[in-house]
């Protein structure tokens, strides 16, 4: 039996779908960076190696299905697609929050998608806010266990409660419960916020309770306050959503921010992410892993064909970018000097 949950999780798919979700006047930043063309690359396009490891195997490319969606019959096909994507493309592939598949099991299967995904890293997720609201260590392991995940990752989405109708708003004292989780789970635990972006003094307090790494999650991209507030019957609620239809921290100020407290924490930058230039750029600013949600969500409840056709061309994309400016390898292009950031050039001395 479908449950207030599943119904949500359907109206939030449609929303996405349909619905400008955006927010207003809010990019990413990530159109101050801008590459420096090397004409003479001397490297060989078809060598350009995307490979990258992240919780503790190897990617294809250094790229991230984020969390969507699950509990419901339409995320079960999206999920099934994206899975079955991704497995092929060797991308890693994070889930909906799961809090679905412990309250309800209707639609479980779009949380059991590990026989679709057999070798690349599955990620559950669960809202840490939970953690006051009766979930602990117990409900987090059964997560674990039931979508055979190499990883939880904790949402923190605290605007997003805010303006749901219900919403969960206790959020205090929530750090010394995410701590234990860290301590007592056997797999490794990462936080991510939900499109409002994670600074890098809040990350720095995060990896201290024993975070593994930070999905920053930054504005310019989907608002989770503007989807709700479409799905609201309340006025204030509403009209308090359109005041806040900015809100929020850009995608590359979250990557430079966490980068400059966490120097070799693994960071995953999501939120507004549409192409592989877009990937080349966070990687140049300290991202390791880039996610893409909105942009797969279309072709996932097409096909997997519609799907791979988009992996396809943001890693065509990335690799164009990285032929741009001669680097063979994702080590390389984090460390190029050929990107300019704000007008600034990092190209020194370069024969």
């Amino acid at each position: 039996m479908e449950t207030d949950i599943n119904i949500r999780k359907t109206e939030h798919i449609r929303l996405c779908l349909t619905d400008n979700v955006e927010g207003v006047n809010k990019t990413t930043g990530l159109e101050g960076i801008s590459f420096i063309h090397n004409a003479l690359p001397e490297i060989n396009f078809n060598d350009i190696d995307l490979q990258t490891d992240f919780l503790k195997k190897q990617l294809k490319a250094p790229f991230l299905v984020s969390s969507m969606t699950g509990g419901s019959e339409l995320a079960s096909k999206i999920n099934i697609n994206l899975a079955i994507a991704s497995e092929e493309k060797g991308w890693a592939i994070g889930l909906g929050s799961t809090r679905a598949l412990l309250e309800s099991r209707a639609h479980e299967e779009s949380f059991l998608i590990r026989k679709h995904a057999q070798t690349v890293p599955l990620i559950a997720n669960l809202g840490a806010v939970q953690l006051n609201y009766g979930y602990g260590v117990e409900e987090c392991e059964r997560i674990v266990e039931m979508t055979e995940a190499d990883s939880l990752v904790l949402h923190l989405n605290s605007l997003q409660e805010v303006v749901q109708d219900g919403g969960d708003l206790n959020f205090e004292s929530l750090l010394p419960k995410i701590e234990k989780v860290c301590e007592k789970l056997a797999v490794p635990v990462g936080v991510k916020e939900v499109g409002f972006g994670i600074d890098g003094i809040v990350a720095e307090k995060l990896y201290r309770a024993g975070i593994s790494y930070i999905d920053v999650a930054g504005a310019g991209g989907t608002s989770w306050s503007q989807v709700e507030k479409l799905r609201s019957k309340d006025p204030l609620r509403k009209a308090a959503a359109e005041a806040f239809n900015s809100w929020g921290i850009p995608t590359k100020d979250c990557i430079v921010s966490v980068r400059s407290k966490l120097p070799t924490a693994p960071i995953v930058a999501s939120g507004g992410m549409k192409t592989g230039l877009d990937a080349a750029k966070a990687i140049t600013i300290g991202a390791d892993v880039i996610g893409y949600a909105r942009t797969l969500l279309q072709a996932a409840t097409e096909s997997v064909e519609s799907v791979i056709e988009i992996m396809n061309q943001i890693e065509f994309e990335l690799k164009m970018t990285m032929f741009g400016i001669g680097v063979p390898t994702i080590e390389a292009l984090k460390n190029t000097k050929r990107v300019q950031i704000n007008g600034k050039s990092l190209l020194e001395n370069e024969n």
